[in-house]
């Protein structure tokens, strides 16, 4: 279920009250007349099912009142009534298949912002898989990919191609190729302070690396992987089950790849500069082409009466 409030101008408030009890799956709903004060105007609330969310809400933009008034979307973590439990059944579909798109691209606009702190978590998130390269080491590979949190701008991008928006397809994309721009440089500049202390040196990032080896050397199966996680990390944005996110971060070396890439560069290896930059482009490929085609096929199928 998800919990809505609104603030709505006195003269808009029964057409909203009207939308929200003729909408299969609303219920729990309370009108507090002249309650709101910046804007002015009435408090309407409401719980919705989340599978009637998406076509209420909407509506709701119809009567304009997102921009005259305000629409506010929080879930609810438990709901203990008969009322909640009838209106969940009545609204059609599962739950569980239904996507916010709203919720969507307010989550994925706010993950693909170039701020400090996306472009210092990806630079310490290369650097630590700088180390796992540089030591052959495939747990400070695994910790690095945990960390990364580059699937933020590629979720924006999917979301924007799908909601034709073509102004944030360029923003995400912006964060994204920015974003690893400045950690590569940063992870470049990382390995020569390390190499300057002694504990990187070339014949590492020359050796066998039976490990880690995989990061340069990309092949079919470095797409279908990627294709598979871009897949599952799409499900678990609309579903909002964040576990699964983790299990996407882990599975995807783009991190690595980007790390491995600055770090073959600052010993003028370019065979694996060039075989990396391979890598991280096919994974970053592989995931919007499965995000896109996965958003599209969620909007068909829940379209289908």
């Amino acid at each position: 279920m998800l919990h809505l409030r609104l603030i709505t101008p006195a003269e808009k408030t029964d057409s909203a009250v009207r939308l929200l009890e003729t909408t299969v799956g609303c219920t729990h709903l309370v009108v507090v007349p002249g309650a709101a004060r910046n804007p002015a105007g009435d408090v309407v609330m409401c719980d919705v099912a989340r599978e009637a969310a998406d076509e209420l809400i909407g509506g709701l933009q119809e009567l304009g009142l997102d921009t005259t008034g305000s629409i506010a979307v929080e879930s609810i973590d438990l709901s203990l009534s008969k009322r909640a439990e009838k209106a969940q059944k009545e609204a059609p579909g599962e739950g569980a298949d239904a996507v916010v798109w709203e919720q969507l691209s307010d989550l994925t606009h706010e993950e693909s912002t170039l701020s400090v702190t996306y472009v210092a978590f990806l630079s310490v998130a290369t650097m630590l898989a700088a180390c796992g390269v540089m030591l052959d080491n495939a747990v400070l590979i695994v910790g690095a990919m945990a960390v990364g949190p580059e699937f933020g701008p590629l979720a924006g991008i999917c979301t924007a191609l799908v909601q034709r928006t073509p102004k944030l397809v360029w923003r995400s994309l912006w964060a994204l190729l920015a974003g690893f721009a400045a950690a590569m440089l940063l992870t470049a500049g990382f390995g020569w302070l390390m190499d300057a202390f002694g504990l990187f040196e070339k014949d590492m990032i020359e050796a066998a690396r039976p490990n880690t080896a995989f990061i340069w050397q990309p092949d079919m199966m470095s797409f279908v992987v990627a294709f598979l996680a871009g897949i599952v990390g799409t499900l678990s944005l609309t579903s909002a089950k964040s576990g699964a996110l983790i299990g996407v971060a882990i599975s995807v070396t783009t991190v690595p790849a980007a790390a491995n890439a600055a770090m073959a560069f600052s010993y003028s290896d370019y065979s694996q500069t060039w075989g990396s930059a391979a890598q991280l482009l096919a994974n970053l490929g592989g995931i919007v082409a499965a995000g896109t085609l996965t958003l599209l096929a969620q909007k068909l199928l829940w379209r289908r009466p």
